[in-house]
């Protein structure tokens, strides 16, 4: 009887070891794919990105400006301003990227411009003023005394790696922020949306339940500003932004403002991380 109770005992363990190894893998999410036609605005040879004046994709976004990034290496070199292309836009989870590429022959414009200029380390940072989520008006003299985190969205960006990408990262530094004790090193975080004809307060503050959960303004605000405000602020940090008819194309600019006013550091492009930020930080 004791040797049948150690057999039993035996299998149902080595059962157990059979079950947890066969536990299956998470699967990645499927990739959706649109067909999209457009025309090069700018290119951007180092970040293997294209910006096109696309028209509407059929089940995803209205016509727009924007930058994708380029699967196709081979694409690169052929792509210029002016140039029509057509391609599949792929979005997958957290991701999207253009492949497929057919690029058409044809003049290329003069009139796209991608030269800006942006303040460097140390630049004492102008009092901006703004207004936030519930209507009132802000400035970010306000905030010294700590750092300011501060970054652009608008709030129809439909591509995930883009604004949506930008807001995910700051929910992941708000979210590490509130498990630390309450200190004047912790920075105040500032998302600034340059759609300012539709991201009225009251957008903005709906915007930010995406992102937030329970909403927290004492420590991230959502601002946006008169067109006269948001030209000035964006101009400054250097955000390539052009408005048109349904259409908005723009640069991503990130920027960590010291508790002196002064600028400690620009992130350029999607490809930051919350670590790289939260390092920078003197958060012992």
């Amino acid at each position: 009887m004791r040797r049948k109770a150690r057999i039993v005992l035996f299998t149902a363990a080595s059962a157990g070891i059979f079950l947890i190894g066969c536990r299956s893998e998470p699967q990645p999410q499927p990739a959706q794919r649109y067909q999209l036609r457009g025309e090069v605005v700018a290119v951007d040879q180092d970040r293997h990105q294209v910006t096109l004046a696309h028209e509407r994709i059929e089940g995803f976004m209205d016509a727009m400006t924007m930058p994708f990034n380029v699967k196709d290496e081979w694409a690169m070199p052929v792509l210029a301003p002016g140039k029509r292309v057509q391609a599949t836009l792929v979005v997958q989870g957290n991701r999207s990227w253009i492949e497929g590429l057919i690029v058409y022959e044809g003049e290329a414009s003069t009139n796209t411009s991608s030269a800006f200029t942006m303040p460097e380390p140390g630049a004492k940072i102008p009092d901006f003023e703004l207004l936030n989520q519930d209507g009132e008006r802000i400035h970010l003299g306000q905030y010294q005394g700590r750092p300011l985190l501060l970054t652009f969205i608008y709030t129809r960006c439909p591509l995930p790696d883009y604004c949506p990408l930008m807001c995910f990262n700051f929910a992941a530094i708000h979210q590490r922020l509130q498990s630390m004790q309450p200190s004047e090193k912790i920075p105040h975080l500032l998302t600034v949306s340059f759609d300012s004809e539709f991201d009225t307060p009251a957008v903005l503050r709906k915007f930010a339940q995406r992102y937030m959960n329970p909403l927290d303004f004492q420590s991230w605000e959502f601002a946006t500003g008169s067109s006269d405000e948001i030209k000035k602020i964006t101009g400054y940090f250097g955000l390539i932004l052009r408005k048109e008819e349904n259409q908005i194309v723009h640069s991503l600019v990130t920027a960590l403002i010291g508790p002196d006013g002064r600028l400690v550091k620009i992130y350029l492009h999607n490809d930051w991380k919350p670590e790289e930020i939260l390092s920078q930080l003197d958060l012992e």
